[in-house]
């Protein structure tokens, strides 16, 4: 069955069994129009019976190179403010002042992600250790109490660096 939308007024093909004597609800794929569409009684033989033959024109201009029809442009805007408001009941609201406020609101993202923040503060960390090693005599020598919080540290350090290289060569 052949169905004309009543909107935009384009055509649908619907197999003849999906529509019932009760009717069935249709949508426009085009412009979003919703209906009913009961099926329609077909009255081709009393059309057939009157109708007489009538002698088909054939073209002059069978060698003429047939030209590309030009698609129809839709009538309705899908975002008007009338259809948006008729078809889903949306209002459109002036969001120049929003746009301003969700500017204002919005966090600034960074592309300093974890890895980047891990090697930052290993930089940092392996940076004071390197000064603390340059200045340790100086430090010592002012501050004789700190000798041995210097030691054990740098103590500490030989150890974790030993566990890791085995762990290295383990795997």
């Amino acid at each position: 069955m052949l169905v004309n939308c009543k909107s935009c007024k384009k055509k649908f093909m619907v197999p003849d069994a999906a529509i019932t004597e009760s009717g069935r609800l249709l949508q426009c794929g085009s412009c979003g129009d919703q209906w009913t569409q009961y099926p329609i009684k077909q009255k081709f033989d009393k059309e057939i019976k009157t109708t007489t033959p009538t002698k088909i024109k054939q073209p002059s201009n069978l060698n003429k190179v047939k030209t590309s029809v030009k698609k129809r442009k839709r009538e309705i805007n899908l975002y008007s403010e009338e259809y948006l408001k008729k078809k889903h009941g949306l209002t459109i609201k002036d969001t120049s002042d929003l746009q301003y406020k969700k500017n204002k609101n919005k966090k600034i993202k960074s592309n300093f992600s974890f890895y980047s923040y891990l090697v930052t503060i290993s930089i940092f960390i392996i940076t004071l250790f390197g000064i603390l090693n340059l200045l340790k005599e100086v430090i010592i020598a002012s501050y004789p109490i700190t000798e041995s919080y210097i030691n054990y540290l740098y103590e500490v350090l030989n150890i974790v660096k030993i566990i890791i290289s085995e762990l290295i060569d383990y795997f």
